[in-house]
């Protein structure tokens, strides 16, 4: 009997636990063949009490999924947070959470994040703080997965990614770096910790990324460039490689993708990217029909239209123009910056956009409102109404602020905005910040500071105002900072984003400071920071010859640890500034022989700038310059440059053309012709005359030196289309000789063009009297000269050699003498051009006759 009372409570106990069993078992097999967001949600409903925390688990991740699949414009995340049987999960979530598995856990703060939960939300919190307590124990794909969220855009503005919880991830990825055989694993924590990592962490990743990425991973290589853009640091062999792989795999790429590549590119300055942009350009060719939506069509707007043709913008606008009242707010944002980017002018669709932003620009956050603002003003947008609204916005965003970055972005973008005065509240943030500023920060702040003195009215009676106190605050902030940082990476860095130098306040107080910084930590120079340092030399147009020599030793030295696309940002500085430090015949020729083997992989329009360079120093390597001067060659720098903007596409046309002409007249041994004789007239027809005024009063002081004003041209075009200031002959006595025709400066009336006629250069060219010979009297501003010193810069060297090769006398005139207080007198001016179009002339010809004879 009770052998069979123990059988009978036995069984009702195994049926019990497979009744239960198979409940559970039956819930999880409902949830998992749900075909939507209703079925899940009648799930959760008829069976709250019997939920566990896998059915939970289950269910949000099926939400999330089912939102993914649908595009963008046809998710419904807003109506799944309002169904009150999502509440029912949360709740049910937040007091599981104890009970979920690492894995788990971490993926139901990802699909809670992704369905739009507030971050502030306490299971939000909750998943956090728990994640955070099992952080050392978190499998690797875990651990990224939650660094992700960590980094989610709505997080990200509490400067998580800062936290000690950052930081603690980063170190767990330092440690167990070497244990992770997986790309998608590593480039995720890659870009997840790059706020943190050390110089030391940095190559450690670098390498791993380089040994792990698969040749069919666009997304992978994609964050590995993302990572690059947010350490600033060109690793031109990684970012060669990621390229590659986003090449192949390009029809993979949506329009968004295409989007953001594009732009980090931009940010990392990464131009050997032509085959992308070329092939790019194809794709999202590919993609206009499909884009008929809101979400889709801005993406493709922002990616195609800079590279579009003027019919494709077009047609972009006009799709525009119907879609602008379904934009959100983001995406009017979007589309408004790539209008100014395009440089657009249609005034309708200006107008509609900046419509739709003023009636969202509540939601705009600082960097945002500062955009837009710029945008518009640059975009010569004309909307009083609008304008102020953005201002307050803006002032109001700065009173605010305690980042110093933030306080120079809104200060430099509300100084372009008309305004009288400058509230106080604004000055003393300003005033406030300027101890934590960047050299590049203080730069941009002077200047506002400089145009809000202009505009206020009360300034030029109030000599020690507010502006002045600033600006010697300002002054004692950088100066500070240079005497006492030690690091040179970091100098070099903030001096990166000093864009605009000429006539600007770190010209004038902290330009000299910062060379003397830079020598003192000359011992830190190495191949991997001296082309940041070429390039600040080549922008300031400053020659310190101990910088100078200091480049081309560590050049020469390390050169095969230099990317060979980077052999031209090294060589420039030394054209540019027409540098010949001890050894640097031995710089170019190792540079040319370092890139020569890879002038294939080298991107055409880097190839034209670089052998530009070359040739401004006289140097013309024939592989070189064959490479360029062929058919397809050409060709494909044509496709290219359609990918270009338009400055940037004129600027390599103008450099092609005088690299042509350089080649043709000194390396007339490479038969290279001369091919562009039509760019030259089209672009001389358009040319724009300055000062003058100037030059007609130096015409007229020639013309007395002369003996007649009919003796001196004005604006002579040479072969080749070099424009002389003004051209003399003299004849066999050294005596001048009258033209024909008197030539003076044809100017049409209202426009400032000069008007050249077609056969201007057949009419100028007569022939000379025998032992005659034409002078180019040239005068030179301060642009053809290096800024600390009286040493004329490579362009005009080059302009002079081949003025010389087309039989011309070349007198230079430097500004610094033709303005001295020794010329303040018609009659001294008079006797200097004496002296420099004769006396020098003969003298030369003196010392030739005088070698004959000997």
């Amino acid at each position: 009997m009770a052998l069979f009372r123990f059988r009978l409570v036995n069984s009702c106990l195994r049926r019990a636990l497979y009744a239960g069993s198979g409940n559970s078992d039956y819930l999880m097999e409902r949830l998992q063949v749900c075909s939507g967001e209703d079925q899940v949600f009648e799930v959760v409903g008829k069976n709250k009490a019997k939920l566990n925390v896998s059915h939970v688990g289950c269910a949000v991740g099926m939400l999330w999924q089912f939102q993914k699949k649908k595009q963008h414009m046809l998710r419904t995340v807003d109506c799944i947070k309002n169904n009150p049987e999502f509440l029912t999960l949360r709740v049910l979530a937040e007091n599981k959470i104890t009970l979920m598995g690492d894995s788990m856990l971490v993926d139901m703060l990802y699909n809670i994040l992704r369905l739009n939960v507030d971050p502030h939300d306490t299971l939000v919190q909750h998943l956090v703080s728990e994640a955070w307590l099992r952080l050392d124990r978190l499998p690797m794909s875990s651990l990224s997965k939650f660094a992700v969220c960590l980094h989610h855009r709505y997080i990200y503005h509490d400067h998580l990614q800062h936290s000690p919880l950052m930081g603690q991830i980063t170190n767990i990825l330092d440690q167990k770096l070497s244990t992770i055989d997986d790309a998608r694993i590593l480039t995720t924590l890659m870009v997840s910790v790059s706020s943190l990592v050390s110089p030391r962490l940095r190559d450690a990743l670098i390498s791993k990324a380089d040994d792990l990425l698969p040749p069919g991973d666009p997304s992978s290589a994609s964050r590995v460039v993302r990572f690059l853009r947010n350490i600033k640091h060109s690793h031109w062999p990684l970012l060669m490689k990621c390229n590659q792989i986003l090449v192949q795999n390009v029809c993979r790429l949506d329009a968004e993708n295409i989007s953001i590549i594009l732009g980090l590119y931009k940010k990392l300055q990464f131009d050997n990217c032509c085959d992308f942009k070329l092939a790019a350009k194809q794709r999202l060719l590919e993609l206009i029909d499909s884009s008929t939506d809101p979400f889709t069509f801005t993406k493709l707007f922002v990616a195609l239209s800079p590279m579009a043709s003027p019919e494709i913008r077009e047609r972009f606008e006009n799709t525009a123009l119907l879609l602008a009242d379904e934009f959100s707010a983001h995406q009017a944002l979007a589309v408004v910056v790539a209008l100014e980017e395009i440089n657009c002018r249609n005034l309708q669709l200006i107008s509609k956009i900046a419509s739709v932003v003023q009636k969202n620009l509540h939601v705009y956050r600082p960097k945002e409102v500062t955009r837009i603002t710029q945008t518009l003003y640059l975009l010569h947008y004309q909307n009083p109404e609008l304008f102020s609204k953005l201002r307050n916005s803006l002032v109001n965003f700065l009173q605010n602020s305690v980042f110093p970055y933030e306080v120079t972005m809104l200060t430099r973008v509300l100084s372009m905005l008309p305004c009288p005065r400058v509230d106080e509240g604004v000055i003393s943030r300003v005033e406030a910040v300027l101890p934590q500023c960047s050299l590049s920060d203080l730069n941009i702040l002077a200047v506002a500071i400089a145009k809000w003195m202009r505009n206020d009215p009360s300034y030029r009676h109030n000599a020690p105002s507010k502006y002045v106190r600033l600006l010697q605050t300002l002054n004692h902030c950088g100066q500070e900072r240079l005497q006492t940082t030690d690091r040179l990476d970091v100098v070099l860095e903030e001096l990166k984003y000093i864009k605009s130098i000429s006539g600007a306040w770190f010209e004038e107080f902290l330009l000299e400071e910062t060379m003397v910084t830079l020598q003192r930590m000359m011992d830190q120079m190495n191949w991997s920071n001296i082309l940041d340092l070429a390039a600040f030399l080549t922008r300031t147009n400053y020659l310190c010859t101990p910088l100078m020599d200091r480049v081309a030793c560590v050049a020469i030295k390390d050169i095969d640890k230099i990317h060979h696309s980077a052999t031209y940002a090294t060589l420039l500085p030394f054209a540019i500034l027409n540098y010949d430090p001890p050894g640097t015949d031995d710089l170019f020729e190792v540079c040319i022989q370092h890139f020569t083997p890879h002038i294939s992989s080298i991107d055409p329009h880097l190839l034209v700038l670089l052998a530009y360079a070359l040739a401004m120093a006289n140097c013309f390597p024939e592989k070189l310059i064959r490479e360029i001067f062929n058919i397809n060659f050409l060709s494909k720098l044509d496709s290219q440059l359609e990918t270009l903007k338009d400055a940037f596409k004129m600027l390599i046309r103008l450099r092609l053309m005088e690299l042509n002409r350089a080649v043709c007249l000194e390396c007339p041994e490479f038969q290279v012709p001369w091919f562009h004789e039509h760019y030259c007239l089209q672009r001389n027809g358009n040319g724009f005359i300055s000062h003058v005024t100037v030059q007609q009063q130096n015409h007229r002081m020639l013309g007395e030196v002369l003996g007649g004003m009919n003796c001196a041209r004005v604006a002579v075009l040479t072969p080749y289309f070099y424009t002389v200031d003004f051209e003399c002959v003299l004849d066999k006595n050294y005596q001048p000789v009258p033209y024909i025709e008197p030539n003076t400066l044809q100017i049409i009336s209202g426009s400032g063009k000069v008007q050249w006629g077609s056969d201007s250069l057949e009419k100028n060219r007569n022939e000379l009297p025998p032992g005659a010979q034409r002078v180019a009297v040239d005068f030179l501003d301060s642009k053809s000269f290096c800024r600390s010193s009286r040493h004329m810069k490579g362009q005009d060297m080059m302009r002079k050699r081949h003025l010389e090769i087309l039989g011309y006398h070349v007198v230079q005139i430097p500004h610094f003498e033709w303005n001295s207080m020794e010329l303040s007198t018609q009659d001294a001016r008079k006797e200097y051009l004496k002296k420099t179009i004769f006396s020098d002339r003969t003298d030369k010809t003196r010392a030739k006759q005088g070698k004959g004879k000997r």
